[in-house]
């Protein structure tokens, strides 16, 4: 059948699957409290936001080419800049104050991200050791702006960005929703798509049908790097305070899986928005159905890594031939008279 050759049935499969098994493991699904939802599913969605932006970031730098290790340090140190900047505030609870701070931790993100895309495009470094440099000098500047210490704020309005509601929805899910709603509108509706797809598909090529190769390439980490501060801001509003040491802890393999599973490919030249949302979706959703069905915390990470080389292996069209096809009648063989 052909839905079932298409790379995003599986992981909507097993994602289905894991949902169902929520149902009956969890004590609250899903229910409706002073006009909002709360229970596992909300949860989910909420927990998964942070994933989410990391992931639509990602999918558009591994579009060009190229690898982000660096998005686990921008989260650490842009939340370290928002809470520090709220922390001096004489009123903390001042919305216009609050979102100037947000703003400007976004932007900080953003320059870092540029730093990655420039070591890339303009000097010549490989993606990997690029932002590899950020991610190992990215944590410790965290350390440096928090003075090594936990930095913590009691701001309510900061606070909604992580626990609020609108709609009866989790804020933080809505802004990540905001976020693929804009970046597929500009990917799918526009030429910057398959502008992303040429670079990550042939650069040189690109380059010499005169596609600005270079400027597209910062670009994907500009905007890697905000997202990757916006899901920092979620992170550290969610605890109320900036944690440089384990904010965005190897989030950044938590993404490319994600990305993985939605069917962009690790080569570049074909990537696919909603399919990395619905792989950040899955792993934050087998991540509370670990939980939900008892299994000990010593075999959690096991349990993970089976259930994503099943579905891994169920993605592969060449694996399930030459399992599944052993099981298939021969064609009738038909004689032609001569």
């Amino acid at each position: 059948m052909t839905i079932l050759k298409n790379r995003l049935f599986w992981p909507a499969a097993i994602l289905l699957v894991l949902l169902v098994v929520n149902v009956f493991a969890s004590n609250q699904f899903i229910t409706i409290q002073d006009g909002h939802l709360f229970g596992t599913l909300p949860d989910i969605l909420r927990g998964s936001a942070p994933l989410i932006l990391v992931a639509l970031g990602m999918t558009l730098v591994i579009a060009t080419g190229g690898i982000d290790l660096s998005v686990g340090s921008v989260m650490a140190i842009s939340g370290a800049v928002a809470c520090l900047l709220i922390k001096d505030l004489s009123d903390q609870n001042a919305v216009g104050a609050v979102l100037l701070i947000v703003a400007i931790a976004i932007a900080v993100s953003a320059v870092l991200g540029a730093w990655n895309g420039s070591l890339v495009a303009l000097v010549g470094i490989q993606p990997i050791i690029a932002t590899l440099i950020l991610m190992v000098a990215g944590r410790g500047l965290a350390q440096l702006v928090t003075d090594g210490q936990i930095i913590n704020v009691q701001s309510s309005p900061y606070a909604t960005i992580a626990t609020g509601f609108f709609l009866t929805l989790p804020v933080a899910f809505l802004i990540a929703m905001a976020a693929v709603a804009l970046t597929g509108l500009l990917t799918r509706r526009t030429a910057l798509g398959l502008l992303l797809e040429s670079v990550g598909g042939s650069p040189a090529a690109s380059r010499l049908a005169g596609i600005r190769a270079r400027r597209i390439t910062i670009m994907v980490y500009v905007v890697s790097g905000a997202f990757a501060g916006l899901a920092g801001l979620i992170y550290s509003a969610n605890i109320k305070s900036a944690d440089s040491i384990y904010a965005g802890n190897l989030i950044e393999l938590d993404a490319i899986l994600a990305v993985v599973i939605g069917g962009t490919a690790l080569i570049g030249g074909r990537f696919s928005i909603i399919g990395s949302v619905l792989g950040a979706i899955l792993i934050q959703t087998l991540t509370v159905t670990v939980v939900n069905v008892g299994v000990p915390s010593k075999a959690t990470l096991l349990f993970k890594a089976v259930v994503v080389v099943a579905l891994c292996l169920s993605q592969s069209l060449e694996f399930r031939q030459k399992v599944f096809g052993r099981f298939k009648r021969p064609a009738a063989r038909v004689e032609v008279p001569a």
